[in-house]
């Protein structure tokens, strides 16, 4: 049975609707910004610590709505799947405002509804684009 890492993640978008996906230094799997909570934070307060850190968006815990928590295969780490509690960040952010910081090497602004890029994690191509590109029901 494969090891378990939790973490946070937050689905971000640009005013076009773009979704920003980010690699970190020595990887080569394009993801979420986020990461593992520290001792005694909430998800919430991981995600926003976590986007603060990465790419520089400043967004209160209390502000980001839950998408869902997903398992999926590790992007980096062999035999090691994530648990992952993924929110969205309100609003759209300018691409030009969101900069690399702490381990992350690189950005790139996909969008969800074309063909998913190979170097994209598991996260990203078995869950959270499946559910960005399904219809939306009236009232749901």
């Amino acid at each position: 049975m494969p090891s378990r890492i939790v973490v946070s993640a937050v689905c971000v978008f640009s005013p076009g609707g773009r979704l920003l996906t980010v690699r970190k230094r020595g990887t080569d799997r394009f993801m979420h910004p986020g990461g593992k909570p520290e001792p005694g934070e909430s998800a919430a307060d991981a995600a926003s610590r976590e986007l603060a850190e990465e790419v520089g968006i400043g967004v209160p815990a209390s502000e980001l709505t839950l998408m869902g928590v997903w398992v999926a295969r590790a992007a980096n780490e062999a035999g090691t799947d994530i648990e992952a509690t993924v929110f969205r960040a309100p609003g759209a952010h300018d691409p030009d405002e969101v900069h690399p910081a702490a381990e992350i090497a690189e950005l790139r602004w996909i969008d969800p509804a074309a063909d998913a890029a190979a170097d994209l994690a598991p996260l990203l191509t078995d869950h959270i684009l499946p559910v960005l590109r399904a219809p939306r029901v009236a009232g749901a």
